[in-house]
């Protein structure tokens, strides 16, 4: 039995759309992202990566897996690193959820299993860094209208509603048993400092929204980036944001989302001309968005936090994502002075 997912009601709908028949194989429960479901399994001698909500579901997790598999449906055949996508559930009679169905890849999460010369060649160290960012700078690029994906999000506007749409967000945590309050600092300065400074203009396009160590897979024989993987925050907007995303989070700074030691990683301002190199973008406003991205992700790890108080996550993630929040609020505070 595993927990989120019926195996005959599987294999009765995999019927149904024509994927393979017979017994269900090799059922592995996979580590990744904090709480969603991933299982790999086989069916007539193909493997397929099943992801579907945790079983404590918030009220968007059936929306955001059904937005992840357009996404993964529409950057099919695009030069962006991606999971390719077999097929899609949007209905939750099936499983109890919309869930949706994969291609296996095969590389590491450098959270979980880093290979011995990504922690001691300094070539394969700098490599690596350099393919995240033309990883995000391949988002960038990425046709909106010809991928049918100009109604993912709103463009208008889209820079003003950051503050007032994350700090609603922050406040709507408090409908949470056991949560009385925010245990961030400085969110007020910090949202001030975004509305004052907040550019006049900038690059839409379509957004990973997540970018980070813990949600990539990498090559175990070569230096490279193979996919971009937990796509429930991807919506469009400001391009940089994904590059504010990964600074804020790189490895050697205090709000590491991923727990790993890769000491030859490019520098901040490498990573920028890099990226402003190969997304053709301009970057002067990149600390705005790092600033954004700490604000961004931190209210988000703070409604993990929230829901550990409220029994609706474990006190192993709770705590590690709540301590996380903290430290990105201190980053941004500290940014912004």
């Amino acid at each position: 039995m595993i927990d989120g997912v019926d195996l005959p009601a599987l294999t009765a709908w995999m019927d149904d759309v024509g994927l393979g028949d017979g017994p269900i194989t090799g059922t592995e429960l996979l580590v990744g992202g904090t709480q969603n479901i991933l299982l790999r399994f086989t069916r007539a001698n193909r493997t397929y990566v099943l992801r579907r909500p945790p079983m404590h579901k918030r009220g968007n997790s059936d929306e955001t897996m059904r937005r992840e598999a357009r996404v993964l449906g529409a950057l099919a055949g695009s030069d962006v690193p991606h999971p390719g996508l077999i097929a899609a559930c949007a209905i939750e009679d099936v499983l109890g959820a919309a869930f949706y169905l994969m291609e296996p890849i095969d590389g590491v999460n450098p959270s979980e299993e880093l290979p011995e010369r990504y922690r001691t060649d300094p070539q394969w160290q700098t490599a690596l860094g350099l393919s995240m960012v033309d990883g995000i700078a391949a988002l960038s690029r990425v046709d909106l209208e010809a991928r049918g994906l100009s109604d993912f999000g709103r463009a208008d506007g889209w820079l003003e509603r950051q503050v007032p749409r994350w700090r609603k967000q922050l406040d709507s945590y408090t409908a949470l048993d056991n949560y009385s309050g925010p245990s961030i600092s400085h969110v007020d300065e910090v949202g001030e400092w975004l509305d004052k400074y907040r550019p006049e203009t900038c690059h839409v396009g379509l957004l990973h929204g997540d970018v980070h160590f813990a949600n990539v897979l990498i090559n175990r024989d070569s230096p490279e980036l193979i996919a971009f993987v937990d796509w429930e925050l991807a919506t469009v907007g400001g391009s940089l944001l994904d590059l504010g995303h990964m600074i804020a989070t790189w490895p050697g700074r205090p709000a590491t989302v991923a727990r790993v030691e890769i000491p030859g990683l490019p520098g901040q301002d490498v990573l920028i001309e890099r990226y402003a190199q190969a997304s053709g973008l301009d970057v002067s406003d990149v600390e705005w968005f790092i600033v954004l991205a700490c604000y961004r992700l931190g209210i988000i790890l703070e409604g993990s936090y929230a829901r550990m108080l409220a029994g609706q996550a474990t006190a192993e993630v709770g705590e590690r994502l709540g301590r996380i929040a903290r430290e990105l609020f201190g980053q941004a505070h500290e940014i912004t002075g």
